[in-house]
């Protein structure tokens, strides 16, 4: 009796374990977190605020971390520095997404005052953006503008994919997108926003295509795609601008895709225009994040109704 007893007592333990089991919520696999270095050399910062921003972003359990800027405008643009900041980010625990700054290769000259802005930049590539992967003790895979053949030179343009949801980095550098007033001296302008072009649309088609969830833009320039008028307005709006705005044209192509698009779009830029706290504002689908200097981690929860919510570096950890 006591032993018929006692095998009812395991049974009704294992019941009420399972019972408990069952009510608990499932983790979605598809959630998780990732972080955004700003450009750590704006407004008086320096390789050690960028090292500490690093060390900060290693001691949180992130997907991969996005920095923008390797150097100041005052640092010499040389090989050297480039290496040696390439060491920082090598050694960092995270895998680590790097984007080109304007103070990183479009202000660089020689010793004769000469542009070396192109030349520059194609060393950035090389140094930076050579491999399919992301920099950081534990790679991320990525996939670079540069694999196709049209556009070989754009290995800074990559994206990578977490769950349901795309990311990607797009050079859009915060001076104005290096466009030049002078005549006659835009090529570089004109040819990359022939490869950028091609590159948000090739995003957003593999987007619709695999019906994900979302889109994340991260480049160093605020395009203002809110600000975007929509019909006649935005004729009128670019008929009587008489200033050249170099993100016109991937304000206009980002909000006509982000429309044609079911998920979230998510941009996220480290303008120094940016002040306060950062956050996040919504127009529709398409929703906007600015930087600065800051550094943020952003939990991402696929399918909620805010799928992006914010923890600044700031807070408590």
């Amino acid at each position: 009796m006591a032993r018929r007893h006692q095998l009812a007592a395991v049974a009704l333990a294992v019941l009420a374990m399972h019972g408990a089991c069952a009510a608990a919520p499932k983790k979605d696999p598809d959630q998780h977190r990732f972080g955004v270095i700003g450009h750590s050399f704006h407004n008086g910062g320096g390789e050690a605020r960028l090292k500490q921003a690093i060390a900060d972003e290693s001691e949180a359990s992130l997907a991969f971390v996005v920095v923008t800027g390797i150097k100041g405008a005052d640092e010499p643009c040389s090989d050297k520095l480039y290496a040696h900041r390439r060491e920082l980010f090598d050694d960092a625990r995270r895998p680590m997404i790097v984007l080109p700054a304007a103070s990183d290769w479009s202000g660089c000259k020689n010793s004769a005052g000469r542009s070396l802005a192109i030349e520059r930049l194609n060393r950035l590539r090389e140094t930076f953006f050579s491999e399919p992967s992301s920099l950081g003790a534990r790679k991320l895979a990525v996939t670079r503008l540069s694999s196709s053949a049209k556009f070989r030179s754009y290995a800074e343009n990559a994206h990578w994919q977490v769950g349901d949801v795309l990311y990607a980095t797009i050079n859009l550098p915060a001076n104005n997108n290096h466009y030049l007033p002078e005549a006659g001296r835009n090529s570089e302008f004109e040819d990359r926003m022939v490869a950028n072009r091609f590159w948000l649309n090739r995003l957003f088609a593999m987007a619709r295509r695999e019906k994900l969830d979302a889109v994340v833009l991260f480049s160093e320039g605020d395009v203002k795609a809110l600000t975007q008028p929509t019909g006649l307005r935005a004729l009128l709006g670019r008929a009587s601008s008489s200033k050249q705005d170099g993100f016109d044209e991937p304000r206009r192509q980002i909000a006509s895709l982000a429309q044609k698009f079911q998920g979230k779009v998510l941009l996220v830029d480290t303008d120094s225009a940016k002040k306060g706290e950062p956050d996040i504002e919504w127009r529709g689908n398409l929703g906007h994040l600015s930087l600065g200097s800051g550094a943020v981690e952003v939990k991402v929860t696929p399918g909620a109704a805010a799928p992006f919510t914010l923890k600044n570096a700031s807070d408590e950890k």
